[in-house]
């Protein structure tokens, strides 16, 4: 009997991400498929874009009921060449006001992008992937942009914990943070992958955070 219920909150819950994937403007392809097992979800299939795949996982994790998201959805873009894949980075890194360009150079291989460099800020860091998955001809994004903390970890543990209590998309009571050398690590638990996400958003847009080690657990 438990089996049989099991199996129908995995059918449920795996109709519920793929009318998630319907729903989101970004997400063009109709080739994307889904499975789901005790709330952890794998998105399969092709897509045209880096950008849609990234899209079509945050569809997925905003779904109530999802635990884990497995995305072997495999880019499928036109042919361009890596040095045209680089000019267009590179000129929109340029054109990004968020983006300090000077500071950051993309290396490119097959279509494969790896962004190095260093910036203050997280959302810099985030700033300049963002610019590259969104180039056409981009298959994937490695991220190795590090951000160089200038506050003291006393200063980042109470921004993080005064901007958990603004936000009122997480229940800042059931959240605890730790801070040391610029890596903050968070604990305790939220009733959704969103609410998961929103306390790792938040964590991150403290100044100075170099790294976040994400203990929430989702309980539904």
């Amino acid at each position: 009997m438990q089996t049989i219920m099991a199996k129908e909150t995995d059918k449920q819950l795996r109709e519920a991400v793929l009318r998630q994937l319907e729903w989101a403007p970004e997400i063009a392809s109709q080739d994307i498929s889904v499975s789901a097992k005790e709330g952890a979800v794998t998105l399969t299939g092709f897509v045209h874009s880096y950008a849609e795949k990234v899209a079509a996982e945050k569809a997925a994790k905003s779904v109530y009921g999802v635990k884990a998201v497995a995305n072997d959805i495999e880019v499928k873009p036109m042919t361009r060449t890596d040095p045209e894949i680089a000019r267009d980075i590179l000129e929109a890194m340029k054109l990004d006001l968020r983006v300090p360009d000077d500071r950051l150079k993309a290396g490119i291989q097959n279509g494969f992008v790896t962004l190095e460099g260093n910036v203050e800020w997280h959302y810099q860091r985030e700033a300049a992937e963002s610019c590259a998955r969104k180039v056409n001809g981009v298959r994937g994004v490695t991220n190795a942009i590090e951000v160089k903390p200038k506050v003291s970890t006393t200063e980042v543990k109470s921004k993080i914990e005064d901007a958990l209590r603004r936000s009122s998309e997480v229940d800042a009571r059931r959240i605890t943070v730790s801070a040391q050398d610029g890596a903050v690590t968070l604990y305790g638990n939220v009733h959704s992958w969103f609410e998961k996400e929103a306390a790792e958003h938040a964590a991150w847009a403290a100044p100075g955070v170099s790294r976040v080690i994400d203990h929430i657990a989702v309980v539904p």
